[in-house]
């Protein structure tokens, strides 16, 4: 970072740690947003929940497009614009609000680890199942992520996106998985989840952390929504300690939102 961008940060800090206009974009909820950029919402919605902080929710229907980094969600705060969960976070940590202060360093790292887990599992699962998954692809996905375009876009952009999603998958050897070997990989992941949550109100205690926030907005958002193909679902609900989790902290984000 140069010493003149750290210096407006440190003048923005000083001005005001979180406005009261912060402005929260995504593309619109009901008939449009995907999977994959629902659980990454709502994962950083909860943070922001966990972390107190308020916020205004935009839906536009460009809102992938107007991301600095071309995915959703992002913050508008002040000047600056960040998006997705890993850089939210250490922005909101920037302004002085943390949810993991309390975790040593041991503990830092281990979040650490399950948080890269949740990323390469869950998100990569959710991308397969929904670019990948013939009757997903073709009922709900292009669908809905052609929606509000006008022809030949509603044509050509979801089949744009496909293309890059595979890509992705393919520069990470998941392009040749069959579908059992993905829900093999997601079992895998929700074991280990559920090991470490233990009989634990979150992952790390009684607080909960950002590991909470992430792990509970993918797998809210997979059992959660209907889909012509719902085995990674099933797997989830069969982890009576997440599916409690989810119930849990569901209860808490709407709590809050109704204050």
């Amino acid at each position: 970072m140069s010493s003149l961008v750290a210096e407006a940060i440190q003048t923005e800090l000083a001005i005001e740690r979180w406005p009261d206009d912060v402005q929260f974009f995504q593309q619109y909820q009901v008939e449009q947003i995907t999977l994959p950029d629902q659980a990454a919402c709502l994962s950083v919605k909860t943070f922001l929940h966990m972390c107190g902080l308020n916020y205004r929710e935009e839906l536009r229907i460009n809102a992938e497009e107007m991301s600095p980094s071309g995915k959703v969600p992002f913050l508008k705060v002040g000047p600056f614009l960040t998006s997705e969960f890993e850089p939210i976070v250490a922005f909101v940590n920037q302004r002085g609000f943390s949810i993991s202060e309390q975790l040593d360093d041991a503990q830092r790292s281990e979040m650490k680890a399950y948080m890269a887990m949740v990323d390469n599992i869950l998100v990569h699962a959710e991308l397969y199942l929904s670019w990948v998954i013939p009757d997903v692809v073709n009922e709900v996905t292009i669908p809905r992520y052609g929606v509000g375009q006008p022809q030949p876009l509603s044509w050509i952009l979801p089949r744009l996106k496909k293309r890059d999603v595979q890509t992705r998958l393919s520069s990470i050897g998941w392009s040749k998985k069959t579908f059992d070997e993905v829900c093999e990989e997601v079992v895998t992941c929700c074991q280990a989840l559920s090991d470490r949550l233990g009989t634990n109100s979150y992952f790390f205690g009684e607080r909960p952390t950002e590991l909470d926030a992430l792990v509970f907005g993918h797998l809210f958002t997979i059992i959660t929504t209907e889909l012509p193909e719902m085995r990674i679902a099933n797997i989830i609900r069969k982890f009576e300690t997440l599916t409690t989790f989810c119930s849990n902290v569901d209860k808490l984000y709407r709590d809050f939102s109704a204050d």
